[in-house]
């Protein structure tokens, strides 16, 4: 039957296990997130791939999510974001098929490249329908801590489920995951979720989806490029290519009648306070994950399996942060919870800029695990801030530009922190004379240390392992500074009252302002 969702009724048992469905592609997409590092070494005595190729396979996947996630998050709003979702399970499962059994680099690629097309319909698909599922604000609130919990537990997982499953199989291994996960999704989707869409939206406007693939891709590539070779005309040219086609991009979202980004969300100050804290705290995030991960390899000595491991500490605190999040929220203000959660995580990264490279890794877990706990706030209502300013009919537009905030916050921070930490490294390292492929990266400095002696390979691990721990600590504290400031911003600007007051926020910073437009539902 068809209906018109127009109510706040709280969700019953079909919402909760729905929310369950929903959750396993994300976990999955967070364990994709890190899993394939690992592989590396493996698919190279594979496939035999070039450099370039090889970063084409680590790349593309992140490249193509980034790229479409703003459309898939519109189509979704006009062809029903659960049929959406279940086209983008089936490719996600054949593409992950492919990968297993691909006996070449350039199937892999092509493999990965469809697995990105697909997982991009997943992540503003299953947020969409999260936010029209659950229509009370409290329960909402508790849906997307579980469902940014499932992301974050995936990050931590990552390691170690690529880490065993590398031991014990072959490389391919790490791709069979998708499939009975996509399968469960194919089986159940149907059957407890609910089908959404817009009734009065117009065609996609395919010139619009071209400027957003041209605004995003160069300028993801761009930063993934100067991560890793540093500042150069090649990637600086995408990046001005990028926001030179995403001005054009802009312009003609005002000129259309259905425009592919609906840019009245930006008219909400909240909406837009909650979009730039995300992405400036995706930002440190992705720099300090980094910087954590390496250090708990190349200067703990840990190997990957137990450096996600010795992750899991925080992961687990940034879920008991993000589900107790909404409870706290529904009896004081949520900018006030979210504030209180940047402040914890400012703390963290104090820690993480006082760690020294001889001091062991109790300080350096402990002090990722307070950033990870005070970032589960955010996350939780941050997201829930965004997509709740949204009417329903936006859903999806708004769960597409949180998610592209989140993938461009991490990519940024990957470049510009990564690309600082490095800095930092370079100008402190003492190398020996005559000792190539240390001067730009720890890893480089331990594998030439190998073919050293005793004393000589010593002073140049150690050199390097405190040059490194120098670079974490100037990124620890750029990220106290961006948790602090994001808490006062935060704090100042954002007025939605606390969800026990029975208010619930839609696009005009929580003021109501007319009836909810039709969306139709169809159970």
């Amino acid at each position: 039957m068809s209906t018109t969702a127009e109510t706040t009724s709280p969700a019953g048992p079909r919402e909760w296990l729905g929310l369950a469905v929903l959750a396993l592609p994300t976990l999955l997409l967070s364990i994709d997130v890190s899993v394939l590092h690992l592989a590396v070494p493996h698919i190279s005595e594979g496939l035999n791939p070039s450099a370039a190729q090889m970063l084409w396979i680590i790349d593309i996947y992140g490249f193509l999510i980034a790229g479409f996630l703003v459309t898939m998050g519109t189509l979704g709003d006009r062809i029903g974001r659960r049929k959406l979702l279940l086209i983008g399970a089936a490719a996600f499962g054949v593409a992950s098929l492919l990968a297993v059994f691909a006996d070449d680099s350039a199937t892999l690629i092509a493999a990965r490249a469809a697995m990105g097309i697909a997982g991009a319909t997943l992540m503003p698909s299953t947020l969409a329908l999260i936010i029209n599922m659950f229509r009370d604000a409290r329960q909402r609130g508790v849906a997307i801590a579980v469902w940014v919990t499932m992301f974050s537990v995936g990050i931590a997982l990552g390691p170690v489920v690529g880490g065993a499953m590398l031991e014990y199989f072959w490389w391919g291994s790490v791709f069979l995951l998708g499939v009975p996960i996509m399968g469960l999704l194919l089986v159940a989707g149907p059957i407890l979720l609910p089908e959404y869409r817009d009734e009065e939206a117009g065609r996609l406007d395919l010139t619009s989806v071209a400027l957003s693939l041209a605004t995003i891709l160069p300028v993801i590539y761009g930063l993934k490029e100067i991560a890793n070779d540093g500042v150069g005309p090649v990637p600086l040219a995408a990046i001005v290519v990028g926001l030179v086609v995403g001005v054009l991009f802009v312009r003609r979202q005002r000129t259309l009648e259905s425009p592919l980004l609906d840019l009245g969300l930006f008219g909400s100050s909240t909406f837009r306070t909650a979009l730039v804290t995300l992405l400036l705290s995706m930002l440190v995030a992705g720099g300090t994950y980094l910087m954590v991960t390496q250090f708990l390899q190349l200067v703990g000595g840990l190997s990957p399996m137990k450096a996600g491991l010795y992750l899991l500490p925080a992961a687990f605190a940034l879920i008991v942060t993000a589900v107790v999040s909404p409870m706290a929220a529904s009896r004081f203000r949520p900018a006030y919870v979210v504030a209180a959660g940047l402040a914890v995580s400012g703390v963290g990264h104090v820690m993480l800029s006082l760690a020294d490279s001889s001091s062991g890794i109790a300080q350096v877990v402990t002090g990722f695990a307070f950033v990870y706990a005070g970032g589960g706030p955010l996350i939780a209502l941050g997201t829930d801030i965004v997509v709740g300013t949204a009417q329903p009919e936006q859903a999806g537009s708004a769960a597409a530009l949180s998610e592209t905030s989140t993938e461009l916050g991490m990519a940024l921070g990957v470049a510009l922190l990564g690309s600082l930490g490095a800095a930092v490294y370079r100008a402190g390292v003492d190398v020996p004379s005559g000792v190539a492929g240390a001067d730009d990266t720890l890893a480089g400095a331990v594998e030439a240390a190998q073919g050293l002696s005793s004393n000589v390979a010593t002073a140049l691990l150690d050199s390097a392992r405190e040059a490194f721990t120098n670079g974490m600590n100037v990124v620890g504290g750029i990220g106290a500074f961006v948790a602090l400031a994001s808490a006062v911003l935060v704090a100042v600007v954002i007025k939605m009252p606390a969800t026990g007051a029975g208010e619930v926020p839609d696009g005009t910073d929580g003021s109501a302002d007319g009836a909810v437009p039709a969306v139709k539902v169809e159970g």
